[in-house]
């Protein structure tokens, strides 16, 4: 899928700018990345602190495109926002590999390590920090 399919499909529309949903996002984003941290990381849990690092990623980017004016209603569609808006093509791939091993686990009940799981959320951190300088 490219970003005009995402248009033609309407997963992707254009809308103004809204300062008050983008901070909502970027403190709600915070609190998520909080209690994934608040969590020390085992086997029981290690799926769960990806999840919730994840959803903290996603509504960072999320609060990223509305900033420049869009809605996009699913993951694939932001991997290319990534890549074609904000010419962001390594970064997006790094999104959509975390969203693929995101989706296994939630989707797949894929297991994952409590390394694999370190080293997920690092990547997750990494993204969510560039994303957040992005909205300076």
């Amino acid at each position: 899928m490219d970003w005009k399919e995402c248009f033609r499909r309407r997963i992707v529309k254009q809308v103004e700018p809204d300062e008050n949903l983008i901070s909502s996002l970027i403190k709600t984003s915070e609190n998520k990345l909080k209690s994934s941290e608040e969590l020390k990381t085992n086997e029981v849990n290690a799926v769960s602190k990806v999840s919730l690092a994840y959803d903290s990623l996603r509504e960072i980017l999320e609060a990223l495109s509305l900033k420049n004016g869009y809605k996009i209603y699913n993951h694939e569609c932001h991997t290319c926002f990534l890549k074609e808006i904000l010419n962001e093509s390594d970064v997006g791939d790094d999104f959509d590999e975390v969203r693929k091993i995101r989706n296994d686990l939630n989707y797949y009940a894929k297991e994952i390590s409590i390394e694999e799981a370190g080293e997920v959320i690092k990547r997750i951190k990494n993204l969510r920090k560039f994303f957040l300088s992005m909205l300076k």
